[in-house]
């Protein structure tokens, strides 16, 4: 999406405060009856709490949308401004910070090496032109991130579009952390997902800054192409029956080694109870516990793995260190806000 006049900007903001205005205007309240069936009377709360995951994913995507765009707002926002403080246009300001930063032609080594990760049967010299500008757009867009970066760390960007949350319980969670604290995270995920397990290192590394402040609880997610998932699920649920849940979780995640007997080889590592690990994993004792979990992850419409609700904000795929970090920190000055303006009166 890409809007250039200010025509443009002004007719995107009147739409977002049509929508906004629609919403909160529009959105029935729960007792509202919004349909009868032969003389029935149904309400909004009664349709929302059966289809409470297809109305949260709805809204979810419209919400995103519009974050995207609002953060495009912003980043032209600030473009201007330097622009004007710079004395000069937008183009200018951006061949003077970010184009000119960069080599114009990448080097003729780089160019074959890109040549050969393409595997292609089509000459060298034929797509040297494109190797060329594709590289050197790769490079405009990365050096316009940082520009970006550094322009948003000299100003106080306060976002308030507000987005859609989800109801959520830590009702038989397993959950490390306080849990009455600021910031909740609970993570849908499968043992065997590899986008799960790249993402682990984040988690850790977002649990220990913030230690005290967030409280981390896992739902089993576990996906009918992974042969291990289920299992593994039911093993981490048996060694939680013995209070090492944590310990057997990051274990899984930190050997990736998930077949039956290493499961086994697991508990015996963790010093638990060998032989009622054994015969809890051998009997399925937990297999209901990993399936409950399941079904809430499928009442959300989760479809794929690691799923991430964040104090009920909803994230699909795996997220980054600094995205992480960025919405702990949304909800951290989210939740400090009352409390700071209960103590101003």
């Amino acid at each position: 999406m890409s809007i250039k006049s200010p025509m443009g900007w002004l007719l995107l903001s009147s739409t977002f405060c049509l929508l906004s205005f629609a919403e909160s205007n529009l959105t029935p309240s729960s007792d509202t009856v919004v349909v009868e069936i032969d003389g029935a009377k149904l309400t909004y709360g009664a349709f929302e709490d059966k289809l409470s995951g297809n109305i949260f994913q709805a809204r979810n995507a419209f919400y995103e949308a519009e974050r995207k765009a609002l953060d495009e707002f912003v980043d032209n926002f600030l473009l201007e401004r330097e622009a004007k403080k710079e004395n000069v246009t937008v183009a200018e300001l951006l061949e003077r910070h970010v184009n000119s930063a960069i080599p114009k032609d990448p080097s003729e080594e780089a160019l074959k090496l890109y040549y050969e990760v393409l595997n292609t049967k089509e000459p060298y010299e034929k797509l040297r032109p494109q190797m060329i500008e594709r590289l050197r757009q790769l490079r405009i867009a990365k050096a316009k991130a940082a520009y970006m970066e550094t322009l948003h760390s000299q100003a106080k960007v306060v976002v308030n579009l507000t987005p859609p949350r989800a109801q959520f319980s830590l009702k038989d969670a397993m959950v490390r952390g306080d849990e009455k604290a600021p910031v909740t995270i609970i993570e849908y995920a499968d043992y065997e997902c590899p986008y799960c397990q790249q993402t682990q290192p984040a988690l850790e590394k977002v649990e220990a800054e913030y230690k005290g402040k967030i409280a981390f609880a896992f739902r089993d997610v576990p996906l009918p192409m992974h042969s291990h998932a289920q299992k593994a699920a039911e093993a981490a649920h048996c060694a939680g029956a013995q209070g090492k849940f944590w310990e057997y979780h990051d274990m899984l995640f930190s050997t990736k080694q998930l077949d039956v007997p290493q499961l086994r080889e697991h508990a015996r590592a963790l010093n638990l109870d060998v032989a009622a690990f054994d015969t809890c994993l051998d009997s399925g004792a937990t297999a209901e516990a990993v399936k409950a979990q399941l079904a809430e992850g499928q009442a959300l419409h989760i479809e794929g793995t690691p799923s991430f609700l964040i104090n009920g904000r909803f994230f699909n795929g795996g997220m980054t260190y600094e995205q992480l970090r960025t919405v702990v920190e949304e909800e951290l000055h989210r939740t400090a806000e009352p409390v700071k303006q209960a103590a101003n009166k």
